[in-house]
């Protein structure tokens, strides 16, 4: 793993665990009842501009600007242009900053002279992420009818009753619990949860978060222990042959105890401020809406199929993407979607073919499966058609995160020059035979 992502994710996890102690206090004194609704949308709000500034410096106003051009087309377009124009600026904002980042990271070359740099930004970035999932989210709702927002007509009101309408939009993008991490929680499902005020406190749900980070704690010891015996990645341009698969697959893993370590943690936070309370259906309609979690390690770990690694992958992610691109594209969804994903993800040159690899493996894996699974007939042929597409998946999705995290083009080349190529190889030479039959 380079220094650089592995120096972003250690400083997003001292900023969540710095939040950590005000989620457990806004959680009491939600459950006690001393906060009112306002109160709590203000707490939740004046601890998300305080979590920004301290973990993003000035460019926290990135985040800001990308916040209040949101609210403000959200509070002005109609229900039905809504999400058109809620997408266009958001994305159109996201990408000048990428592009900024990619200006001052290859031409500039600041970030190797520049710790702030580092990761001020890049948690910026990130952040801005998560933005652009919570306003495109809460835009489709909109767009369906599952949200209603004041609507342009109300001008005559005063202004103070446009900040209380407001209020509530700005919290959801920017309260400190998800503002770093943390799945996806629809805004309905955010608003029931601050107003519900008969809730107690929950020592199960502070358990909860307590086991997830300690899993969290576990796997990043893990994940040090695994770095000291693998072969670094700037190795792949010195091995030979298979050496190289060996170079790759373990990276990879060191990588994937990364992510699952801090999901872990962004999922802690998350249940250590409530958010993950069950409300009941009944004494809350809105709570039916269920928040997803990201993190299955064990479905990631052992399925034998790169289409249930990928809906399993950062799973509410995942069906934010499904329910945006795939759901609403006519003509090529899936690779409409994986295109998109590239897009959101800043368009480096190993992002654009790692997630464009990714859907035609998905596409492969569809067609091989459904064809071999109905020839394995016996329990041997179907153990053995079970171990190997479980390696080929788990080298496969080696070969995609490893190539979406590289940062130059030269190692991207080194990576696709390499015998990891076989693997995709193989995944593309039977798509197009079973096309052809």
């Amino acid at each position: 793993m380079n220094w650089e992502t592995l120096f972003f994710f250690q400083a997003t996890a001292l900023y969540q665990l710095a939040a950590f102690p005000f989620a457990i206090l806004f959680h009491y004194l939600c459950a006690s009842g001393n906060l009112s609704i306002n109160a709590r949308y203000t707490f939740l709000l004046v601890g998300g501009f305080l979590l920004a500034w301290a973990a993003m410096g000035c460019y926290a106003l990135l985040l800001l600007i990308s916040a209040f051009s949101s609210l403000a087309v959200i509070r002005s377009a109609g229900p039905q242009q809504v999400h058109t124009w809620a997408f266009f600026v958001q994305m159109t904002w996201q990408t000048l900053c990428h592009l900024g980042l990619h200006y001052k990271e290859y031409y500039l070359q600041e970030a190797a002279s520049n710790l702030l740099l580092c990761f001020r930004l890049p948690i910026a970035l990130s952040a801005l992420m998560l933005m652009t999932q919570k306003v495109t989210s809460l835009a489709l709702d909109i767009h369906e009818n599952k949200v209603r927002v004041g609507l342009p007509s109300e001008e005559r009101r005063s202004f103070c009753w446009h900040l209380l309408q407001a209020l509530p939009l700005c919290t959801y993008l920017l309260c400190f619990p998800t503002l770093l991490g943390g799945p996806l929680c629809s805004f309905h499902r955010f608003q029931a949860w601050v107003r519900y005020s008969k809730a107690p406190f929950s020592s199960g749900l502070l358990w909860a978060a307590t086991q997830k980070g300690l899993g969290a704690l576990t796997l990043g010891l893990l994940n040090n222990i695994v770095r000291g015996y693998i072969s670094a990645l700037d190795n792949l341009i010195d091995c030979t042959h298979f050496d190289c698969v060996y170079v790759v697959w373990s990276s990879a893993l060191s990588f994937r105890l990364t992510y699952y370590s801090h999901w872990l943690l962004d999922e802690s936070l998350f249940l250590a401020a409530g958010l993950g309370l069950d409300l009941g259906h009944h004494q809350c309609p809105a709570a039916a809406d269920r928040v997803v979690m990201d993190t299955d390690i064990w479905t990631l770990e052992t399925t034998n199929t790169i289409a249930g690694f990928t809906r399993t992958w950062n799973k509410s992610t995942a069906q934010w993407l499904r329910r945006l691109i795939f759901q609403q594209s006519n003509s090529h969804p899936l690779l409409a979607t994986f295109a998109f994903s590239a897009w959101w993800h800043g368009l480096r040159p190993g992002q654009v073919f790692g997630f464009l690899c990714w859907a035609v493996m998905v596409e492969a894996d569809y067609r091989f499966h459904r064809f071999l699974g109905s020839v394995a007939k016996s329990r041997l042929q179907r153990l053995l058609y079970q171990t190997v597409t479980w390696c080929h998946t788990q080298l496969v999705v080696a070969y995609i995160m490893i190539a979406v995290e590289m940062r130059s083009v030269s190692m991207l080349w080194q990576l696709l020059s390499s015998y990891n190529s076989f693997f995709p190889l193989v995944s593309v030479t039977v798509l197009l035979l079973l096309v052809k039959k």
